[in-house]
């Protein structure tokens, strides 16, 4: 499991966050957990339900990664 997140963070840093240093990578995580939750209310609000899938796409490794290294069942060693 600890391989799926280094993959998981791995693509997450490349795709959406291109030039943060890995070991923030869980931390901003976290940081885009929050921001897609506040984007889907937001839609949500707004009755735009378009692009509340795209941002599901976009919570899911965010969400993975942040449960990974700070949940309770962190998988660090």
């Amino acid at each position: 499991m600890n391989l799926a997140l280094w993959i998981a963070a791995a693509l997450l840093a490349v795709v959406a966050l291109a030039g943060v240093a890995p070991v923030t990578v869980p931390v901003t995580a976290v940081c885009r957990v929050l921001l897609m939750v506040g984007a889907m209310i937001t839609l949500l609000l707004h009755h735009d339900l378009r692009f509340v899938a795209l941002n599901l796409i976009c919570l899911a490794p965010a969400a993975f990664i942040a449960w990974g290294r700070f949940g309770p069942g962190s998988f660090a060693a």
